[in-house]
């Protein structure tokens, strides 16, 4: 059997249900047992003081090893949003300004410092995302490589792989797997950053990294199988495959 149809095989394989996978890296594993959380209340009282846009605040400038969720009413109605800190349990009000929400990080988990460059790079890459969404793709770079030189404590593996996004519509594959691949030194755990480094090695024609990329994606969230977007990536590497097959 020859390598293409190897990979392929592999590769339905591996999405078949399993109980054992070991490609997860190591170091994604211990960022997985390492981390925090925040849930954040969006039950009634909290979601009109303003709690969607703490959730979103908080995801925008949390560094890897904090998760933010949403959660159910945590008591204290009006005095929210109100959010809790786990592991430690600890209990927050009144966090309804992106101000609040910085300083809350930080006192919660002792990250970074009360400089303003985690809401100034996450406000960055929300133009930029606009920017992307109308197609201005070189616009786009150009502001998130902004939001990164601002070094902020959070949220920069997100920004790493925004403009690996961006790279790649751009054309510029290999910028796109560098940035990829930050993304992954800072976040090993981080999904949708394997996902874009798969697609930077398919767009180089590199389809045997592309395949381990796409597999250490479905080892941390194995529901990506299910999605249109992934099985059209996977199409794509075999559709490539064959055609390296027959040539």
């Amino acid at each position: 059997m020859d390598k293409g149809n190897t990979l392929i095989l592999s590769f339905h394989v591996a999405t078949a249900p399993s109980t054992k996978r070991n490609r997860l890296p190591a170091r994604a594993k211990a960022q997985a047992h390492q981390l925090q959380e925040i849930r954040v209340c969006t039950n009634r009282t909290c979601r009109r003081q303003g709690s969607f846009q703490t959730l979103e605040t908080l995801s925008g400038i949390a560094p890897p090893n904090v998760a933010v969720k949403s959660c159910g009413c945590l008591g204290r109605c009006g005095s929210g949003p109100n959010l809790v800190g786990l592991p430690d349990g600890i209990m927050v009000g009144h966090c309804g300004t992106a101000a609040r929400c910085l300083e809350v990080m930080i006192s919660l988990f002792g990250v970074g410092d009360n400089s303003k460059s985690s809401l100034d790079a996450l406000a960055l890459r929300k133009r930029a995302d606009l920017e992307f969404e109308k197609r201005n793709f070189t616009e786009a770079e150009l502001l998130l490589s902004q939001a990164i030189d601002l070094k902020p404590f959070g949220g920069i593996h997100v920004t790493f792989k925004c403009r690996s996004l961006v790279r790649l519509e751009l054309g510029n594959y290999s910028g796109a797997l560098q940035d990829a691949k930050e993304a992954l030194i800072l976040a090993p755990g981080y999904t949708e950053a394997y996902i874009c480094q798969g697609d930077a090695f398919l767009a180089l024609n590199i389809f045997d990294l592309a395949e381990h990329s796409y597999l250490a994606s479905l080892d941390i969230d194995p529901s990506i199988r299910h999605s249109k977007s992934f099985k059209a990536r996977i199409t794509r590497l075999q559709e490539k495959l064959a055609c390296v097959n027959t040539s």
